[in-house]
């Protein structure tokens, strides 16, 4: 992308960083994917990071996210995202490690992988997207999907009698001994979405000092799944999700809580 020249007066304030690359998105309209990537290309370009870094992306509405970082990244299958980056490392163990998974992948047929990199403490940073919904697929329940919530398999919303109660996967995860920074952050406003870049950078710190493993949860918005406009999606999730899905840091390691940022 050609960036325009700035006269005398003029300052930037916001462009597109480096580690983004320059591509349409196809993330619906209101998707707070977007926000995230910028929030990770913007830590990779402070931090210094694009020739270090490898993504792995997931299966689902993340699945295409190898097109919009302008550094190194793989495909894993289905849920295996951890798995792959945890080979990865091990192998190239001076590389920033990143998966990129929502929650149908994280949290529903990659749960085994991200449980058990988590407790052999993979020196590894998974971004987790929650947005409670299969988005990919056609907004199905997910692992995350809310008690009562509508789908397009829960038309009658999530019954906890049949389906079971949702996974608060940071509280999950922050139980096991080889976890070091487990967070939970939401992309619902400007207060937040600060918060979250701050986790994102704390936990390739984390990684960059080999403390371990590393997870940001991030709470996301899926306007075209819900039925809701983009406004009407983020008072849900402030309404909704935020009251089970509490925010704040889950497990920060006294080697972690060392780091400043």
């Amino acid at each position: 992308m050609t960036v325009p020249e700035l006269d005398s007066e003029q300052v930037a304030v916001y462009q597109r960083p480096d580690a983004l690359s320059d591509t349409n998105t196809h993330y619906c309209p209101g998707c707070t994917h977007g926000v995230a990537h910028r929030l990770i290309a913007e830590v990779v370009d402070e931090m210094g990071l694009r020739e270090r870094m490898i993504g792995v992306a997931s299966v689902g509405c993340s699945v295409f996210a190898y097109n919009y970082f302008d550094f190194d990244f793989v495909q894993s299958p289905h849920g295996r995202a951890p798995a792959m980056a945890t080979g990865i490392k091990r192998v190239l163990p001076d590389r920033i490690v990143l998966t990129y998974q929502g929650d149908g992948d994280l949290a529903s047929i990659g749960m085994a992988e991200v449980v058990h990199a988590a407790a052999r403490g993979e020196n590894i940073t998974c971004i987790f997207i929650n947005n409670t919904n299969y988005g990919m697929t056609g907004g199905q329940m997910a692992p995350t999907t809310l008690p009562g919530q509508k789908t397009t398999s829960s038309p009658n919303g999530r019954d906890v009698e049949v389906n079971g109660y949702p996974i608060r996967t940071a509280e999950l995860l922050s139980k096991l001994d080889g976890a070091s920074y487990v967070v939970r952050r939401s992309l619902h406003d400007p207060k937040n979405i600060r918060l979250a870049k701050k986790a994102i950078r704390t936990a390739f710190e984390v990684q960059k000092r080999g403390l371990g493993f590393s997870m940001v949860e991030l709470l996301s918005i899926c306007p075209t799944n819900w039925g809701m406009t983009p406004r009407q999606a983020i008072q849900w999730l402030e309404e909704k999700m935020i009251p089970f899905y509490a925010l704040g840091d889950y497990k920060v390691n006294p080697s972690v809580a060392d780091i400043k940022i």
